[in-house]
């Protein structure tokens, strides 16, 4: 029987393993972190080394079953039955509640699996996220696409509660996630284009439904230290991801300006921008409460600069002291200090 830990609170910021593995023990200091903390909820992103399901699944059987999450896993590596069926089995495996996320992949990698890319990328997701959620429902299928065919439902079983979620960067598909996505899982996105952009536009997507889906934001953090240089760090968490043209986009979007040719005016901005969140553990969790104020329901701590640049002992350390740190912002605790 695995030991009891603390139970995640809703308020408490889940954490992200931002690399692919090579193996599921690269994993298991951020499983135990989850566990340990209370933290939300482990999320994982792709992989094309160790696939992600099979290692969140192989971490439940060493005992570090924790509330789980794909941020994301792209769309055309399976049909909507398949995805459906390995969010199900994550839930039946771990007991916990999971996130599905899904995206769409660049077009040369949806080219290179379905011969085409998608013609209407949000039309694609919509459709997509619709077969998956209607299936977790115990709803059978009649759906023929553009993009999947499926008529039939998945055998009737019990399991911890499946979140479908989206992934989304500007505003078109915001309010597709709005319409059919019970998550809206972003990745570098501001707070200030949150509340400003695409809260809204989930908003309008939503308008048919009692509520529009939560917000996940994977937020890149990293304590000040003595000898760490908050702008390699800031540089080395964006990473590519400044040279996709959706990223770059929504960033602009943002008024977060990106110079491919000036690496430090570039850094400057993600950190003045708070795309990059640096500083006191304090100080961090103040960041994190303002992403929450725009409209962020789930905080993802992704420590991705600090593990590419001083491994994952030191990451795993400043998400514990970052962790600590925000229960002084959760509700609760300021209901409490306001009491007192």
């Amino acid at each position: 029987m695995n030991a009891p830990h603390p139970s995640p609170a809703p308020h408490r910021p889940a954490v992200l393993y931002p690399l692919q593995p090579d193996h599921p023990e690269l994993v298991a200091p951020f499983a135990s972190l989850v566990r340990r903390t209370g933290a939300r909820r482990l999320w994982m992103c792709q992989s094309f080394k160790a696939e992600p399901h099979q290692v969140l699944a192989h971490l439940a059987g060493q005992g570090l079953d924790t509330p789980v999450g794909t941020s994301v896993t792209l769309m055309p590596l399976r049909h909507p039955y398949e995805a459906a069926l390995q969010a199900r089995s994550l839930a039946l495996i771990t007991g916990r509640p999971v996130v599905a996320g899904f995206g769409i992949g660049n077009p040369g990698f949806v080219s290179g699996l379905t011969g085409s890319p998608y013609a209407s990328p949000r039309t694609a997701v919509r459709d997509y996220l619709s077969s998956v959620r209607a299936l977790l429902d115990g709803e059978t299928v009649a759906h023929d696409g553009p993009y999947h065919q499926m008529h039939g439902a998945l055998t009737p079983l019990d399991h911890a509660p499946v979140e479908v979620g989206a992934g989304v960067l500007r505003p078109g598909m915001a309010r597709t996630a709005g319409e059919v996505a019970d998550v809206a899982i972003t990745w570098m996105t501001p707070p200030s284009y949150v509340e400003g952009t695409l809260v809204p536009a989930l908003e309008e997507g939503a308008r048919e439904r009692p509520a529009r889906p939560r917000i996940a934001t994977a937020v890149h953090v990293a304590l000040t230290r003595p000898g760490r240089d908050p702008r390699r760090v800031a540089l080395a968490a964006a990473g590519s991801h400044l040279e996709v043209p959706h990223y770059a986009d929504m960033l602009r979007r943002a008024g977060v300006s990106v110079d491919p040719h000036d690496p430090t005016a570039t850094a400057d901005a993600l950190l003045g921008g708070q795309v990059v969140l640096t500083g006191t553990a304090r100080e961090i969790a103040e960041g994190l409460d303002a992403y929450r104020r725009a409209g962020v329901d789930e905080p993802m701590l992704n420590p991705s600069g600090v593990m590419l640049t001083e491994g994952v002992p030191a990451a795993v350390a400043d998400l514990e002291e970052i962790l600590a740190a925000c229960d002084n912002f959760l509700p609760g605790a300021r209901q409490e200090a306001a009491a007192r």
